[in-house]
């Protein structure tokens, strides 16, 4: 008997050939899976048959419909010990009928298949579904009967000031599950790095786990505020320059770009840690709760050093603003200075231009007197200026 195994809608059917033929094609569901069989035809006067699915049907046939488009990472803990990882992803239902096991499921969105049946092994909800499929979603917390649905973002920024990677994780969080869907952009190995780093901390279950993700998330947005903080510095260090540098105001704006976006994603984290420690959601046991007040600390802080980068951007580029008219203003007194200077020799050659005698008309010592004159006072105008700093 050869089996086939395919995703398709719900239906218990039996095909029979048109023509007539020594087989039979059967067609059966077993969860999300459909079973595609055929059985040969029996001897006359027995009855055809179909090998019945035992206990471990589903599972078997949910593996063979998880095959893996991209890689999945899973782990499982036993007692709060990691037990496995890496594990087939089929097994899933397998440890969660054990009551000591909390497993970790990760995806990447593009496992889009894979999703829906996990999705249906836990009972995840259809809108939180579609949200995890549907990137870019605010950071939240939605509670749902069975579960809880979380949107995180982990920042990271370039060399450039306008080069933020924002990297979108979706997060299902069950009583002995915990399911994070991602981009590429996101690697999975900081997380288990940092697990492995805090044994003690991983070992509360579900709580533990979730830890460790959004300790990551925050950590990754207290480091790119650092280094937006050190733009920032660089920025107020060429403010004050002696030459003005040519791209200041593409920096600002390109600076400010991305702690508007930052800000987006920081600000949130607030709620949603607020929204976790509530005891009513039983996420945050004792064991876990001063780990968890301290990551909220920590997105507090964020936010506010967020918030103050932003008011410093806008300072710096009202205080751009100010110095490039105070710069304009001491160019225009510059210009009227010399500009009065000048016009003195033109008034001086102007009088003696006109064409009526006038004293020392015609004679050496009158061009002597004007011309003294001339120096005499464009000498006292520049003493003048040179005394109010308009020169």
């Amino acid at each position: 008997m050869g089996i086939l195994v395919s995703a398709g809608l719900v239906q218990s059917q039996k095909f029979r050939s048109a023509h007539p033929a020594p087989e039979a094609i059967w067609v059966l569901r077993t969860g999300p899976v459909v079973v595609f069989a055929v059985a040969n035809q029996p001897a006359p006067g027995r009855p055809r048959t179909f090998p019945r699915l035992g206990p471990g049907a589903r599972s078997q046939f949910s593996k063979a419909h998880l095959a893996p488009s991209g890689r999945m990472h899973t782990r499982v803990y036993r007692n709060g010990v990691l037990d496995q990882q890496d594990f087939d992803p089929a097994l899933v239902s397998d440890f969660l009928d054990e009551g000591d096991c909390v497993v970790w499921l990760d995806l990447c969105t593009t496992q889009g298949d894979q999703l829906a049946l996990i999705s249906d092994e836990l009972k995840l909800d259809t809108l939180a579904v579609e949200d995890a499929i549907n990137r870019r979603q605010r950071p939240k917390v939605d509670r749902y009967p069975d579960h809880l649905f979380l949107t995180a973002y982990v920042a990271q920024v370039g060399d450039d000031p306008d080069d933020l990677d924002l990297s979108e994780v979706s997060i299902f969080v069950t009583e002995r599950a915990l399911v994070t869907v991602h981009d590429n952009a996101f690697h999975p190995e900081q997380l288990t790095a940092r697990w492995d780093a805090a044994p003690d901390v991983a070992a509360n279950g579900v709580g533990g786990l979730l830890h460790g993700l959004l300790d990551l998330v925050v950590d990754s947005h207290f480091t790119a505020t650092q280094q937006l903080d050190d733009e920032v510095e660089d920025l107020e260090d060429l403010l004050f320059a002696n030459e003005p540098h040519p791209h200041m105001q593409q920096r600002m704006f390109a600076l400010r770009k991305t702690l508007v976006r930052l800000r987006r994603v920081v600000l949130p984290m607030r709620e949603v840690m607020n929204t976790l420690l509530r005891r009513d959601l039983h996420v945050v046991t004792e064991a876990v709760a001063a780990n968890y007040q301290d990551v909220y600390d920590h997105a507090l802080r964020a936010s506010e050093w967020t918030e103050g980068l932003r008011d410093m951007v806008s300072t710096i580029f009202e205080t751009h603003l100010s110095m490039q008219d105070h710069r304009l203003n001491n160019v225009m007194k510059k210009l009227a200075a010399w500009a009065a200077i000048i016009s003195v020799p033109t008034a001086v050659t102007g009088y003696f231009g006109q064409n009526v005698p006038y004293p020392g008309f015609g004679t050496e010592w009158g061009f002597w007197v004007s011309a003294g004159g001339m120096v005499a006072i464009g000498a006292v105008l520049y003493g003048v200026f040179r005394r109010r700093d308009w020169i």
